[in-house]
């Protein structure tokens, strides 16, 4: 992980979000092995030879995880936003099934 992420994602003040942010940081190095971090607009970007492939971004009730790519992807409706990446939102108390999120993720990032 790069410092600047490792850095975010402790300074993280809800204990729910800092353990969700770092859930999925954890499926997104598991599905793609070699992925790039970097901090940009203030959120954790990870890439896949230098093309987004997902972001993790925390706001005041809820971490949300964007999945970039995703047009051929066939995503339950808990995912919102354009074609191109969808987004899930978790709240507090909320879970995410960590299998099918890692294979959306090799999948979306197969082509980058």
């Amino acid at each position: 992980m790069s410092q600047e992420v490792v850095d975010y994602m402790e300074a993280l003040q809800e204990p729910w979000q800092k353990e969700l942010a770092a859930n999925l940081s954890d499926v997104i190095h598991q599905a793609i092995p070699d992925v790039q971090e970097r901090l940009q607009y203030k959120k954790p970007h990870f890439l896949k030879n230098g093309k987004y492939a997902a972001v993790v971004s925390v706001s005041k009730d809820a971490v949300s995880f964007t999945l970039f790519n995703a047009a051929d992807l066939t995503l339950p409706d808990t995912f919102d936003g354009p074609p191109e990446r969808k987004t899930l939102k978790l709240r507090k108390g909320d879970a995410f099934d960590a299998g099918a999120l890692g294979s959306w993720l090799i999948e979306a990032s197969g082509s980058l």
